[in-house]
């Protein structure tokens, strides 16, 4: 097992992280459940129900699917193939940030809601700007971090609408050793990453001109940053409870993070959400009520909860509050709102305006 430390060796990641993974390996030819057994890795996990896994199985697919596709750029093939959805929620804040310096300090912070592989910090010192990627598993292969930097690279180049100048690379790892005398291993490097890495470097960094920072994202919708960065960070502390959690009341939470994962997926339903904490759906449904709880009253919960946080942003319509809470149809939500608080969503909201104005008038 590649390196880690006790601390991180409950990470989990996103299944949307893992799919750039599983689409390289299909273009091999190598099929999910072998990639699994190659592994050691229960091949139901890496199913759609599914939420997260666990950190240190995807070090070992990324690892296998290098040894089976007998591929010596895996991770940058990999990390080629990532999208904005592969980041999860954060990957929806990305596309709001203002300006590429904003998308980088929002991946520094909500990275982890998408994996726990390692972690991104930005600095700027004057002219010059550095990114570093510091990974919880030291002692993988060189196609994490080349995964990362390759995911990192592609998405820049799709957020700016146009390829990004090439940054100055440093990578911890050899580059593949003795495979670095072969020019077309160093060309794949260039090709994909805009650069050839300086190897066996103090940390995995790319610097870059400050001015870089400043850049406009284009076709951002800042309109929508706010109400984003308050959803993840009602995940960051969802996930903070339920580390902290234990006994009964860790199922709940546990619950609470899977609802919130899949609800806009459409895949907040009792069935979905046992496979996504591995446990049978009679299982869950017996541990939340030891919990002294059910499975219905945790969603409705977790949807009142969004729906007056969502309610109260002005620029959400009520489509989009439906979407964003799993429904197909506004008249569901509107159903759903009215058995919660008595009222349709349009009145509460109208309500709280009217309540917010109220307060700051002067009375005489």
């Amino acid at each position: 097992m590649p390196g880690t430390d006790g601390r991180h060796a409950e990470g989990r990641v996103a299944i949307a992280y893992l799919q750039p993974l599983l689409e390289a390996a299909s273009a091999h030819g190598i099929a999910c459940a072998t990639l699994a057994q190659a592994a050691g890795v229960l091949p139901h996990s890496l199913e759609a129900p599914a939420a997260t896994l666990a950190a240190r199985d995807y070090v070992r697919l990324l690892d296998a699917g290098a040894r089976l596709a007998g591929d010596a750029h895996f991770g940058l093939h990999v990390g080629q193939r990532a999208r904005m959805g592969t980041y999860s929620a954060y990957g929806l804040i990305l596309l709001s940030c203002k300006d590429f310096g904003q998308a980088l300090e929002q991946t520094a912070r909500y990275e982890r809601l998408a994996h726990d592989l390692g972690r991104s910090t930005l600095q700027r010192d004057g002219a010059i700007a550095h990114y570093r990627w510091a990974s919880n598993f030291p002692g993988a292969s060189r196609h994490l971090v080349d995964s990362v930097f390759a995911g990192v690279k592609v998405c820049g180049d799709w957020l700016a609408g146009m390829p990004l100048p090439p940054a100055q690379l440093a990578f911890s790892h050899d580059g593949g050793g003795e495979l670095l005398r072969h020019a077309a291993h160093r060309d794949e490097y260039v090709r994909v990453l805009g650069s050839l890495p300086a190897f066996n470097a103090g940390a995995n960094a790319a610097t870059f001109d400050a001015r870089l920072l400043d850049w406009p994202v284009p076709n951002a919708d800042v309109s929508l940053y706010p109400v984003l960065c308050r959803h993840a960070e009602q995940l960051l502390a969802q996930r903070h409870g339920e580390m902290h959690a234990d006994g009964a009341r860790g199922i709940e939470a546990q619950v609470r993070s899977a609802i919130v994962a899949g609800l806009r997926h459409g895949a907040a339903k009792l069935a979905t959400i046992a496979a996504a904490l591995a446990v049978t759906p009679r299982t869950l449904q017996r541990k939340l009520a030891d919990a002294g709880t059910s499975f219905q009253a945790v969603l409705d919960q977790v949807r009142f909860g969004l729906a007056r946080d969502y309610l109260r942003q002005p620029e959400l319509s009520l489509v989009d509050i439906a979407f964003l809470l799993g429904y197909q149809e506004q008249s569901a939500f509107n159903h759903a709102f009215r058995t919660w608080a008595g009222t349709n969503p349009g009145a509460w909201r109208l309500q709280q305006m009217l309540e917010r104005r109220l307060d700051g008038q002067q009375v005489p």
